[in-house]
């Protein structure tokens, strides 16, 4: 499926993150995931979603946006995973390098963002207008981007589970403040986690598609 796989250390300000990379033959873009609420690059639902937008033809890449330090600390007081501001410098300085980088070189850039981390990729989203060209958010929180939701000019999708009523209100306050192109998709009987069968699935598609339709291919560098 992915003609490259591997782990690397990427160093970002005065910290080292750790991220998974994969870059199928022909990649026709690549996705940068935002993890949030606690979670990191082996997200047993990030990195199947991530496996099907590889079967796409879009490289991923799944980062620990905290170092190995920040999150034993952050297990007992939880401060750094709502911390929208330090993960979206994280995100925001991860999506810089990826149109230079050797891997992922020319390819356009989207954002899927999980929980707190979707809130990172819309401020990081906000104001790189030139390197992000999408965003997805899955049981996102959309709603602590606060203020930079106004300047996002990205094409953005937001799903949520049917089951998660506090969440779609969120979302649904969210896209009032959004001035881009947004929809919402509510995935029938999906709770928040979206362990629901066939509910993983449907987001996967629906990410899928979105990415497809909006990632452009970059005009060559002069």
């Amino acid at each position: 499926m992915s003609e490259v796989e591997l782990s690397v250390r990427i160093p970002v300000g005065e910290v080292v993150l750790d991220a998974d990379v994969a870059v199928p033959r022909d990649a026709r873009g690549v996705v940068l995931f935002a993890h949030g609420s606690g979670s990191g690059r082996h997200s047993p639902r990030n990195r199947y979603v991530a496996g099907e937008l590889q079967r796409a033809g879009l490289a991923t890449v799944l980062a620990d946006l905290l170092t190995a330090d920040e999150e034993r600390a952050d297990a007992f007081t939880g401060h750094l995973r709502f911390d929208i501001g330090l993960l979206a410098t994280r995100v925001g300085a991860l999506a810089d390098r990826l149109p230079g980088d050797d891997l992922t070189r020319g390819l356009p850039v989207g954002l899927f963002g999980a929980s707190t981390g979707a809130a990172a990729a819309l401020v990081a989203a906000a104001t790189r207008p030139g390197v992000v060209q999408a965003v997805v958010s899955r049981g996102g929180r959309p709603d602590l981007a606060g203020n930079a939701l106004r300047t996002v000019r990205q094409p953005t999708l937001l799903i949520v589970g049917e089951r998660d009523p506090i969440v779609i209100d969120l979302n649904r306050e969210a896209m009032e403040s959004l001035t881009a192109h947004v929809r919402m998709e509510v995935v029938p009987h999906a709770t928040h986690l979206f362990e629901e069968p066939g509910a993983l699935e449907t987001v996967a598609r629906l990410a899928r598609d979105w990415f497809v339709r909006h990632l452009q291919a970059m005009p060559p560098a002069p």
